[in-house]
């Protein structure tokens, strides 16, 4: 057997079927889609829909809850910080912030911040600045020699509303004083 006699088994790959070009290849004029009707139109999209029977995805309860407030943290583990060390893109004898590990490639998006957690093994005395980090997360570090710099939530300012009903309360408060 040469090179050149390599072949792939007989029917192993199959043709699209071209819709809409002729009736001579069987898939012609209509293009299998029959005659009329909104599923023959383009752009008709019934998923779900069972003919005027109440779909299943609302038959079924609503469940869970969405909490508007959640945090979302990029997280990373001290394993992959000592790997990182190790390949010289971070410099443990600098502070190491969520700039530093967007920097060196081991986040992608800061989001709320990073949470620092404790898989794997740290060798090296490193600072981290961080949004969160595990009980054992900051073990390892502190055993490495090192320490973890938890920083403080951002304090989102009162709303125009709320200063607004504020304001109102207080107004309302010195009618009666006076």
């Amino acid at each position: 057997m040469k090179l050149n006699e390599l072949a792939d088994r007989e029917g192993a790959r199959k043709a699209r079927t071209r819709v809409g070009r002729g009736i001579g290849s069987g898939k012609g004029k209509t293009g299998g889609r029959g005659v009329k009707g909104q599923k023959s139109r383009s752009g008709v999209s019934l998923l779900g829909f069972e003919g005027g029977q109440m779909p299943l995805y609302r038959r079924m309860p609503r469940r869970g809850f969405h909490n508007p407030f959640s945090k979302r943290y990029a997280e990373i583990n001290i394993g992959r910080l000592q790997a990182a060390i190790d390949a010289k893109k971070l410099n443990a004898g600098k502070t190491i912030d969520a700039a530093a590990l967007v920097a060196a490639g081991l986040v992608g998006r800061v989001r709320d911040g990073v949470r620092l957690l404790g898989k794997g093994e740290l060798k090296s005395k490193i600072t981290v600045e961080v949004a969160g980090a595990s009980k054992g997360a900051v073990a390892a570090v502190e055993k490495a020699g090192g320490k973890v710099v938890v920083l403080a939530a951002p304090v989102v300012p009162a709303t125009q509303a709320d200063a607004g009903a504020a304001g109102a309360a207080d107004a309302a408060g010195s009618d009666e004083a006076g």
